[in-house]
């Protein structure tokens, strides 16, 4: 059934939500703008078939009872009452700066800039450790998952209505969409968790980087019709990764597959090792697939990596530059190789515009959002640069005859080989 403009739908509690418009509709439902109280929202109607109504109903109830694990979650809000045999949940709407995923993978939309990709792909990483942190798994982990504000990177995910404590089937019985789910559930060999998340996670990630299907290559192309038992076999049974070091038997193939062939090479061997290590161990072993922390440490130190011209804005990924080489930008410029902040964990490359995050400065800290320093050049003298303090805390450093100089907030620390800054609970060096 659908609803017509103007129409009332009650909601568990007392409210009611009226229609205002069609938005859309998929396999699961079609949603709805709607006003509650003056407020826009959004309201998904189920138009399939439950298979434990009662169920799957009582599992939105205590979702919405817990309340959203992030802020970047459009989690349910209220349930409807029944009606004809179905019922619905109302969430946020979407504000009007956020692109579908899929319209980003298509190239219909761009990215405003390389920061702004990686944020994005932090801040997917990031809801998801949190949502399992708090015991909990996504079950149906796919591109029409996600919201994503292009010229920032900020992300938002949308029907969660399958969200289940880990480890108990969702009462929806979705094992996931073709393409994005884990071998053993493309196999019948397990049901939807946190595992089978994290392989779906990675699909997600390398779609964002390389635009394409891990998995979909020569064989794919080979198959000329895919079957329900071919596409068993190409994600289930046997699955190739495109770029598997030990069989190319899959690889993209030129002037079908041109955005893997062109973008995989623009990415450094420690990301490229990550997929691998996600799209060839992870396979055979779901325990071996990169948990969301480790892909956080591998984000965090690419988004390190790019220098960016003060002249053109045209950025120079360091990982692919040999050390020591000078940087030729777009505009002819040329640079000499950047001094780095060296932690021990992180390397973080010192050039006009850099950016210092909490994560870099704070001891325990996986605040990747957070500013707390920059490099600026000195008016005066361009050839000077320094770390100006953004944050809420005192910095020191030692001073060539070892005497501690504090840096309070505004102030800016010289950079110098060799120079040791103490941030909060971090001591990082400035090396060459």
């Amino acid at each position: 059934m659908e609803f017509k403009k103007g129409e009332t739908i009650k909601l568990e509690g007392g409210k009611a939500a009226k229609i205002v418009s069609k938005l859309g509709e998929g396999g699961q439902g079609i949603v709805y703008s709607v006003k509650i109280d003056g407020k826009d929202y959004a309201l998904k109607w189920y138009t399939f078939r439950f298979k434990d109504k009662k169920e799957f109903r009582k599992n939105l109830q205590v979702n919405i009872a817990n309340g959203a694990p992030d802020c970047k979650f459009l989690w349910p809000l209220y349930l409807t009452e029944e009606r004809n045999g179905s019922f619905g949940y109302v969430m946020n709407l979407r504000p009007g700066n956020f692109s579908d995923f899929s319209d980003i993978l298509n190239n219909k939309v761009r990215f405003a800039s390389t920061d702004a990709l990686i944020t994005s792909a932090l801040n997917i990483v990031n809801a998801f450790r949190t949502l399992h942190r708090k015991g909990l798994s996504y079950q149906d982990l796919n591109d029409g998952n996600f919201f994503i504000d292009v010229k920032t990177g900020d992300v938002l995910v949308c029907d969660n209505d399958n969200v289940t404590p880990d480890g108990m089937k969702n009462a929806g019985n979705i094992g996931g969409k073709p393409g994005y789910m884990a071998p053993e559930i493309v196999c019948g060999k397990a049901h939807p968790n946190s595992l089978t998340d994290c392989h779906s996670l990675a699909v997600i990630l390398f779609k964002l980087f390389c635009r394409h299907d891990p998995l979909m290559g020569k064989a794919y192309v080979d198959s000329v019709c895919i079957t329900e038992k071919r596409e068993w076999e190409l994600y289930g049974k046997k699955p190739v990764f495109i770029f598997d070091p030990q069989d190319d038997s899959n690889r993209p193939v030129v002037g079908i597959h041109p955005n893997p062939i062109k973008l995989w090479p623009r990415y450094p061997k420690f990301l490229q090792e990550a997929f691998i290590k996600s799209f060839c161990d992870g396979m055979k072993d779901p325990n071996k697939r990169l948990p969301e922390n480790e892909w956080q440490k591998l984000l965090i130190r690419f988004r390190g990596t790019f220098v960016k011209c003060p002249h053109c804005s045209s950025e120079i990924c360091l990982a692919l530059v040999p050390h020591g080489s000078s940087l030729k930008f777009e505009c002819g410029s040329s640079y000499s190789y950047p001094f780095a902040l060296e932690d021990g964990k992180h390397k973080t490359p010192l050039f006009p515009g850099a950016k210092l995050y909490s994560c870099l400065t704070s001891k325990d800290s996986d605040d990747y959002s957070t500013v707390t320093g920059e490099v600026i050049m000195n008016k005066n003298n361009p050839s000077l640069w320094g770390i100006k303090n953004l944050s809420d805390k005192e910095w020191a450093f030692a001073t060539q005859s070892g005497e501690m100089k504090e840096i309070p907030n505004g102030s800016v620390v010289p950079i110098a080989n060799d120079l040791e800054i103490h941030f909060d609970g971090i001591t990082a060096k400035i090396t060459k």
